[in-house]
């Protein structure tokens, strides 16, 4: 199995392949270095993204509306948060700031940004039914279960690879089966197209293990 959520593994034999199998197909982005399925292709807006510790960096979003259900996933760029905090604590400093007033927190914005995104998903939830650690092919990351104000519900893969943030959300209408089978399809590639897995597990930030064969 590609992913490890034991949630997942317990409940995706709930869900019978036809649910699924509605023509979806493989959508690429080569810019963003992920796959994933998709009913249909999806509507791509470019976004800016507001961190945790007052910078905005680029993303975009990847969406699909499908009946009832709601599919997207949305990548955040965080190559570029070192220079944004360095010219932010220029101007701390040139403001006569002193102490914890300036600080340089461009570790601390990546190391949390994927438990920043967790918990912005969960604070507009109207309840939040599980949360459990997950990978992609050993890339590692989250997933959030909840329910949303209108009783629709969410299951939310949340990793980083290589100072990119991914948030896989596939949003489904009350009383049905959570979408995991879109969750299990998400892949990271890279620039050549190739999906990504490594052999032991990455962790955004650290070194990156030796990669699979497969």
């Amino acid at each position: 199995m590609r992913r490890i959520s034991l949630v997942a593994a317990a409940l995706i034999l709930s869900v019978s392949a036809p649910v699924f199998a509605q023509e979806w197909a493989e959508y690429v982005s080569r810019g963003d270095l992920f796959a994933v399925n998709f009913p249909k292709q999806p509507t791509i807006t470019e976004i800016t993204y507001e961190s945790e510790y007052g910078i905005t960096v680029p993303g975009r979003v990847y969406s699909v509306e499908d009946g009832g259900s709601r599919y997207s996933v949305t990548v955040i760029d965080f190559t570029s948060v070192g220079p944004k905090h360095a010219e932010k604590l220029k101007a701390c400093r040139a403001g006569a700031g002193e102490g914890d007033q300036c600080m340089d927190r461009a570790y601390l914005e990546v190391r949390s940004a994927p438990f920043y995104a967790a918990w912005s998903l969960m604070e507009r939830a109207a309840k939040v039914t599980h949360v459990v650690y997950t990978n992609v092919d050993l890339i590692e990351g989250q997933e959030v279960h909840f329910i949303n104000p209108d009783g629709s519900r969410t299951l939310a893969t949340i990793l980083m690879h290589e100072n990119r943030l991914y948030i896989l959300n596939g949003t489904v209408p009350p009383r049905t089966p959570e979408p995991l089978l879109f969750q299990q399809t998400l892949r990271i590639i890279d620039a050549e197209g190739k999906g990504i897995r490594y052999r032991s597990v990455y962790t955004n930030g650290f070194p990156a293990p030796p990669r699979s064969d497969r």
